[in-house]
C-alpha cells in the first residue's frame, strides 16, 4: 500500500543536479521544473514550474561548498513544496554538511548539526535519506525519520570485481582510531585483515600520524574514510602505511570528496595510487583534474531507496 503520494516527483537545487539527473533516469523519470537562482541582493529564488499537489516529492540537495547557500536552497524548496501541497517531501541529502560539528568539542561550541537538523524539520521535510553520516547519532538529533545508506558496499563490490574476494595480498587500513567499526565492516566484506593508522590530532584539518597497529608489510593497503576534506589525515596515513609500515602499494577509497584547499595538490604528490569517490559531491568546477581520482556512482542506490520508500516497502538490505 502506498501511503503517501501519488506519484513520485524528483527536483534538485544546484549543488549536485547531475546525481539528480543519474537518479532520475535510474527511477526512469524525469528531473522536475524548478527553478533555482538568486536574487539581486544574494537571497535565494525558488520557482516550482509544475504541480506537485499530493505527490510524493524528494528534493536532491547534497549541502556542499557553498554550504549555506546549498542549505538554503534545501530548506527553501522544501518550504515550497510544503505550501505547494505536497503529499510528502524527502529531503534526499547525499552529503550532509555540518556533520563534523555533532558535539561540544569545548566550551561555548556549538552543535551545528543538530541546528541544521532542526531548520530541516522546522521547513517541512517528513523524512531524510543521505549516505555516510560522519558521525551515526545525527540520525538521533531529527524527530522525523533519516535513512542513512552506506557507501562502503559499492566500494566493495568493486574491489572484489577487481581483485577478487578473500585476496590474502590487501589488507584495508582505517585512517584514524574513530573510522575502526566503519573499516572492520569493510574488511568483512572483502574477506581480509584490517589495521589501525593511530594518530594525534593537533589542531582543525592536521594531524600527527604516531604508529601502525597491524602488520601491513608487503601488502597492497586500502584506506578507507567517509570525508576527504583537505586530505591532510588521508595522505598522511598512506605515508605512514608505506614510511613506516612498509605497505607494497596504497590505494583510498572515500564517499565524500570534499576536496578543499590545498586537497588535489596533496593527492597527486602522495604514495595513493588510486583514491575512489562516489559522486555525492561533484568535482570542483574550476579545479585541474587529478589523476588519480576516480567517481563512482551512488545513483543507483539512492534510486532503490526512493523507489523502496514510494511504495512503503523495508530498505534495511540497503544499509549493508
Amino acid at each position: 500500500m502506498i501511503a503517501h503520494g501519488k506519484e513520485i516527483k524528483v527536483f534538485c537545487g544546484n549543488s549536485n543536479p547531475s546525481l539528480a539527473e543519474d537518479i532520475c533516469s535510474q527511477l526512469f523519470t524525469r528531473l522536475g521544473e524548478a527553478t533555482v537562482s538568486q536574487f539581486a541582493d544574494g537571497e535565494c529564488s525558488i520557482s516550482v514550474g509544475e504541480a506537485v499537489r499530493g505527490k510524493d516529492v524528494f528534493i536532491v540537495q547534497s549541502t556542499c561548498n557553498p554550504v549555506n547557500d546549498h542549505l538554503m536552497e534545501l530548506l527553501v524548496m522544501t518550504d515550497a513544496m510544503r505550501r505547494a501541497s505536497a503529499g510528502r517531501i524527502t529531503a534526499v541529502i547525499p552529503y550532509f554538511g555540518y556533520a563534523r560539528q555533532d558535539r561540544k568539542a569545548k566550551s561555548r561550541d556549538p552543535i551545528s548539526a543538530k541546528l541544521v537538523a532542526n531548520l530541516i524539520t522546522a521547513a517541512g521535510a517528513d523524512r531524510v535519506l543521505t549516505m555516510d553520516l560522519h558521525a551515526a547519532q545525527i540520525q538521533g538529533f531529527f524527530d522525523i525519520p533519516v535513512d542513512n545508506l552506506m557507501g562502503a558496499h559499492l566500494f566493495a563490490k568493486h574491489y572484489i570485481k577487481q581483485y577478487g574476494k578473500g585476496n590474502e595480498d590487501f589488507m584495508v587500513v582505517s585512517p584514524d582510531v574513530g573510522s575502526t567499526a566503519r573499516a572492520r565492516s569493510f574488511a568483512m566484506k572483502l574477506g581480509v585483515n584490517m589495521a589501525i593508522v593511530d594518530k594525534r590530532r593537533e589542531r582543525a584539518n592536521q594531524s600527527e600520524v604516531m604508529n601502525i597497529i597491524g602488520d601491513v608489510s608487503g601488502k597492497i593497503c586500502i584506506l578507507l574514510d567517509d570525508i576527504v576534506d583537505t586530505a591532510g589525515s588521508l595522505c598522511g596515513a598512506a605515508k605512514a602505511i608505506k614510511d613506516i609500515g612498509g605497505a607494497k602499494e596504497v590505494y583510498a577509497c572515500a564517499t565524500h570528496g570534499v576536496l578543499s584547499g590545498p586537497a588535489l595538490g596533496r593527492i597527486e604528490e602522495s604514495c595513493i595510487k588510486e583514491l575512489l569517490l562516489l559522486d555525492t559531491i561533484p568535482y570542483p568546477a574550476d579545479a585541474p583534474a587529478c589523476a588519480k581520482i576516480r567517481y563512482l556512482s551512488a545513483a543507483g542506490v539512492f534510486a532503490e531507496a526512493i523507489r523502496r520508500i514510494y511504495e512503503e516497502v523495508s530498505i534495511s538490505n540497503l544499509f549493508d
